[in-house]
């Protein structure tokens, strides 16, 4: 295959450690370690076992967000991401997500400025390697205030000409509880109608209620993606659903193994035959290829290597990629 199409990938997660590293140091940031090394298991899943759950996996997030919370890191970060997805795998369409009031250190830094430094290394990386088409999508988050929240939508419609192609909600689920995604309606169709795309974090943990609320996102929220929705494999009703909505779920498998979402390889290749067979649209992503130690082209292999696809169904799943892509669109400027 040419020209691949990653969709499903976190800035967070998608710059080399040595980049990181150095970032880290030119900003006078205090780290827990001194030596290199040392820093590269800190912000990778370094164990091949993976991290106990997902708030395992926030915590390394932690790290890559405090190193990429100035507009110098950002924009060296987003262009980096860029650059090496293309070197290294010969990715031709590239969305990378962030969540911008993750990296203003809580209001210290404007969030304009962020939000620019990320369209400055679009653009540098534009320039660089005119063969990838690449967007941004800016991220909600499940801990945040719905006003915090409509401040990231409201960014990303307002610099939608300059890159930002879509909006997406992630982060912590309240523990023992669902989240109450049809409160985030109001902001989804402020974007959709700013023709920005919506995907959404949703069905990747949580068991029945998990479930429940793949339901919730697709009646209320009607998002064009979501993000991994594995969870909807052990429910019939919802492939159908899935399959009739033309809903493009974004899987991210050795992600999903190492924060324990799937619990083994028989789980993974049960979870893609069942969503094969019941005709549901999927592609297939890395989550951050640096964090999680995989490149597209790995994903690929484990797929077809554990029986979960045959080789010849790859290129199809790539191709929906590109096509289900944000970058593409022309935003629609709002009224002024």
């Amino acid at each position: 295959m040419e020209g691949l199409a990653e969709l499903h990938t976190h800035l967070g997660g998608s710059v080399s450690s040595d980049i990181l590293w150095s970032l880290a140091h030119e900003q006078g940031i205090a780290l827990p370690v001194k030596d290199y090394w040392e820093f590269d298991r800190l912000v990778t899943i370094a164990d091949p076992r993976g991290v106990a759950d997902l708030d395992a996996l926030d915590a390394i997030y932690h790290w890559t967000e405090l190193i990429q919370s100035s507009p110098i890191a950002v924009e060296r970060s987003v262009h980096a991401a860029i650059g090496g997805a293309y070197r290294s795998q010969g990715i031709t369409t590239l969305e990378l997500r962030f969540n911008p009031m993750k990296r203003n250190r809580g209001g210290e830094r404007d969030l304009d400025h962020i939000i620019l430094a990320a369209i400055r290394g679009l653009d540098r990386a534009s320039l660089e390697y005119p063969q990838v088409n690449a967007g941004l999508i800016l991220m909600m988050d499940r801990t945040f205030t719905h006003e915090m929240n409509a401040v990231i939508v409201d960014k990303a419609i307002r610099w939608a000409p300059r890159g930002i192609c879509g909006i997406d909600v992630a982060g912590p689920r309240p523990h023992g509880a669902r989240y109450q995604y049809r409160e985030l309606q109001p902001l989804v169709e402020e974007a959709r109608e700013a023709g920005l795309g919506v995907t959404i974090h949703v069905g990747e943990e949580g068991g029945e209620a998990g479930i429940e609320e793949i339901g919730e996102v697709i009646e209320t929220l009607r998002p064009d993606r979501i993000g991994h929705g594995i969870l909807a494999a052990c429910d019939p009703e919802l492939m159908e659903t899935l399959r009739a909505t033309e809903i493009v779920l974004e899987i991210c498998p050795t992600s999903n193994l190492l924060t324990k979402a799937l619990e083994s390889e028989e789980a993974l290749r049960d979870t893609f035959r069942a969503f094969t067979d019941n005709g549901v649209p999927f592609t297939i992503a890395t989550d951050g290829p640096e964090m999680m130690r995989t490149h597209l082209r790995d994903e690929f292999e484990l797929l077809v290597r554990i029986g979960a696809l045959e080789r010849e169904q790859l290129p199809l799943a790539n191709e929906r990629g590109h096509a289900a892509s944000f970058v593409r669109r022309e935003p629609v400027l709002p009224a002024a």
